[in-house]
């Protein structure tokens, strides 16, 4: 069981290092259907698992220069109250509708992957929004702390739009803005799950090491085949929760 939990922990930080986004999309589902962690305590371990990951990870953006450090707290701050919210809400809500949304995002996620990201005409224009990019950070922390997912594929785009950030910084910030998102929903779900910190120690570890790995193919294949590839993957594992639960 440690085998597999290191080898499929590698594909966590992987997916952060190759695409800035995806662990948390990975990481509940390892946890629940390889590993046979109760779905509630997996939501609350992958949302602490991705907030280590995102953490080592950013470090590296940040020394390329492609962390925005002011849009990425504003946005950051707004979606930490709503991820701690939403990790106190999901004790009232049963666990299979957590995986049917957790499902639902999951297709979600894969649509966004299979249509890749586009530079706006506004990219780079600096014409941050604070009071959009609080509101929004707000509404997708709120998602992240309910499922434990909804990180880069919603904050990417939010940090180009309404931000102004070039994708590359964007992308970098993003990981700052998913580590506070991840740390705040798991303080929420501390309240009222209790977790192997063993285990997540484990899964964090062997994901730190898959980010740098991921960082390090990102410089020799194409991203749109990494990312439509993954898309893939998603897609189908988002099907299998979904007839899982129903």
């Amino acid at each position: 069981m440690i085998a597999l939990a290191l080898a499929l922990s590698l594909l966590i930080g992987v997916a952060l290092g190759l695409l800035g986004g995806g662990g948390s999309i990975l990481t509940t589902p390892i946890l629940i259907y390889a590993l046979g962690v109760e779905t509630k305590a997996a939501i609350a371990t992958s949302l602490l698992v991705v907030g280590i990951t995102s953490s080592v990870a950013v470090v590296q953006h940040a020394r390329a220069g492609n962390v925005d450090w002011r849009t990425g707290l504003i946005f950051g701050t707004a979606g930490m109250a709503g991820a701690f919210l939403g990790g106190l809400v999901a004790a009232w809500i049963p666990a299979k509708v957590l995986m049917g949304l957790f499902a639902l995002m999951m297709l979600a996620t894969s649509v966004a992957m299979f249509r890749g990201r586009k530079d706006p005409g506004v990219e780079g224009s600096g014409g941050q929004s604070i009071p959009k990019i609080l509101a929004d950070g707000l509404v997708v922390g709120l998602i992240t702390g309910l499922v434990g997912a909804g990180g880069g594929f919603l904050v990417v785009p939010a940090l180009v739009l309404l931000g102004g950030l070039p994708m590359k910084k964007a992308v970098g910030t993003s990981l700052l803005v998913i580590a506070l998102k991840s740390f705040a929903g798991f303080a929420g779900h501390a309240s009222h799950v209790t977790i192997d910190l063993e285990l997540a120690a484990l899964v964090s570890g062997s994901a730190v090491v898959g980010s740098f790995l991921g960082s390090l193919i990102a410089t020799r294949v194409k991203p749109d085949s990494l990312r439509r590839g993954f898309a893939v993957f998603v897609l189908v594992m988002g099907c299998f929760v979904l007839y899982q639960q129903f």
